[in-house]
């Protein structure tokens, strides 16, 4: 049984489409990141699954029960969820153990089991003996702390979270998100992460479904988006990789061979014949000395000791541009020789895995990854 499962589920604002048909089954356990630009639509998404919008198409059942469909509705706190919001959501005049106990008022608990709860939830987040403080007297990596113990007090199935790192500085969000994933392990409560932010998403989820304009483009394991992506959109999007057009002359044993330059070489990927992309990121190419793809610089700046170096391939149409790394500063202008060390084909007209049994398939391996 899934614990999240949407069928083409819709929700427009005006002719907008916010989210366009949208499904997938998300198996119970999983941390689920949304990943996207600004826009995208994982943010609503996340608001439909909480029962904050309602379908305007589609189901949505959440363990196997239906909450949002033809003819069905189920409120918010009738879901069995619990979520935390970018902006913390606590009651300045409460403490943190009245901010959770807040949460804990429509489960009708006893004062003793309240407490047990607060403290149980406090010790999970690492915060045992601030109960009694208020929140402005806390930091912002504590604020977030108590409005996850808030959620992770009443127990539930399922944890929403839209984008609650975004207030927070770069060490406090490797910090939270150390965090998120210990919970996540000591709980097995299913998760879902809004971030866009791709090395958040990366680096604490095992399954991550990355939208565009509505859309699910793709929904697998970090490292098959990064190894294996489905669509140009998430090629270009997850790893800042680049799509260069090339021509596929035939396929076998996983390997495409790909016309480029007015060579042929084999690269990984699932392409028919015909036109493809060639997918790039700057680990997939290495100068060399001689018989190369020819390249000419057009920009380049220091970054992770090295200089990362954008050119575009010569004979290529649309210009081929790519990234790369070299240890010495390039002249703009200047022609350099580049091998082929990886890369992906995918076909130039690549379609969106978007049936659910597609997506059930691609949930249960993300899950075991």
């Amino acid at each position: 049984m899934a614990a999240i499962e949407m069928e083409a589920v819709v929700r427009a604002f005006g002719a907008t489409r916010a989210v366009n048909g949208v499904s997938l089954a998300v198996p119970p356990g999983a941390f689920l990141a949304l990943l996207g630009p600004s826009g995208c639509g994982k943010t609503t998404l996340l608001r439909l699954i909480a029962g904050l919008e309602r379908p305007d198409a589609g189901r949505i059942a959440l363990g196997g029960r239906l909450v949002a469909g033809p003819g069905r509705f189920v409120a918010p706190e009738a879901r069995g969820l619990g979520m935390v919001f970018q902006s913390y959501a606590l009651w300045p005049h409460m403490t943190v153990a009245g901010n959770i106990r807040f949460g804990l008022r429509i489960q009708r608990l006893s004062y003793a089991e309240e407490r047990a709860r607060i403290g149980e939830a406090l010790e999970m987040v690492g915060l045992s003996g601030m109960a009694d403080r208020r929140p402005h007297q806390l930091s912002g990596g504590q604020r977030q702390r108590v409005a996850l113990a808030r959620s992770l007090a009443v127990r539930p199935g399922l944890i929403l979270l839209d984008e609650p790192l975004a207030n927070l500085d770069a060490h406090l969000r490797e910090t939270m998100l150390a965090e998120f994933r210990r919970i996540h392990a000591a709980l097995r409560t299913t998760f879902v992460f809004v971030t866009h932010d791709q090395d958040e998403a990366m680096a604490v989820a095992g399954l991550v479904g990355v939208m565009n304009a509505g859309r699910l483009e793709q929904l697998a394991s970090p490292a098959d988006l990064y190894r294996r992506p489905a669509t140009p959109m998430v090629a270009r999007f997850v790893g800042r990789g680049r799509t260069v057009p090339v021509q596929v002359l035939g396929r076998s044993g996983g390997l495409c061979r790909i016309a480029v330059q007015g060579r042929v070489v084999a690269v990984p990927g699932d392409a028919p014949p015909g036109p493809g992309w060639l997918c790039l990121r700057p680990r997939d190419l290495a100068a060399t000395a001689g018989g190369g793809l020819r390249a000419r610089v057009l920009d380049h700046r220091f970054q992770g000791g090295g200089h990362l170096v954008t050119a575009a391939l010569e004979h290529v149409e649309d210009g081929g541009t790519v990234d790369f790394t070299l240890p010495r500063p390039p002249h703009p202008g200047e022609t350099v020789e580049l091998s082929l060390t990886g890369g992906w084909i995918l076909p130039r007209e690549a379609l969106r895995a978007e049936t659910p049994l597609q997506h059930r398939l691609l949930a249960g391996a993300g899950a075991d990854a």
